[in-house]
């Protein structure tokens, strides 16, 4: 498999952080990172051209870090609810995605890309969930997102744990039960 080298003009999660020279796929290069402008060809005089500004890039991700941190200052307090309709145990008709949550959170006064907010998998049930926001590549804020089924109610799922919580109760004592039934027969 062909690699190419290239220098990263913007972060990338899985690839590396600006101006860093990284090997990456040839046609990931050709057909992703250089049409986007993420990336130049690593030859000398861009690498050149890049130690010149990295004076420059350097203030930048700076201001950029300084201003996710005063955001996560300012954001600190955030929680988000969502009202949904629920089937009886607590399933969702539907889900809460991270569209949902940037929307929330776009109705509270902050513009977040829908892309930096990680949510492994949509919402599908109700409950308490924590969600993270990724506002800079070190700085991540940590929401916590409360869905509830339609009327205010979460019932279904702790009417759920509850009845886990009694059955595990209960099939406890059955086990002991016969493990002790040997030990007086022994003892007679």
């Amino acid at each position: 498999m062909a690699n190419t080298t290239v220098l990263l003009r913007e972060d990338l999660d899985s690839v590396g952080g600006r101006g860093e020279v990284v090997k990456v796929k040839a046609g990931y290069a050709r057909n992703y990172l250089l049409p986007q402008g993420l990336a130049t060809l690593a030859t000398k005089g861009n690498v050149k051209q890049i130690e010149q500004e990295r004076a420059a890039l350097l203030k930048k991700a700076a201001i950029e870090k300084a201003t996710a941190e005063a955001q996560l200052e300012q954001m600190g307090e955030i929680k988000l609810s969502f009202e949904r309709k629920a089937g009886e145990h607590g399933t969702l008709f539907g889900s809460v995605t991270s569209m949902d949550i940037a929307d929330a959170l776009k109705a509270k006064g902050y513009e977040i890309d829908r892309r930096k907010i990680s949510l492994r998998d949509a919402i599908k049930e109700t409950g308490e969930y924590t969600v993270n926001v990724k506002l800079h590549r070190e700085v991540t804020l940590t929401v916590p997102v409360t869905v509830t089924a339609e009327g205010g109610e979460m019932p279904a799922k702790e009417e759920k744990k509850a009845k886990k919580a009694k059955a595990s109760a209960e099939a406890t004592p059955e086990q002991e039960t016969p493990a002790e039934a040997p030990a007086e027969t022994a003892a007679e």
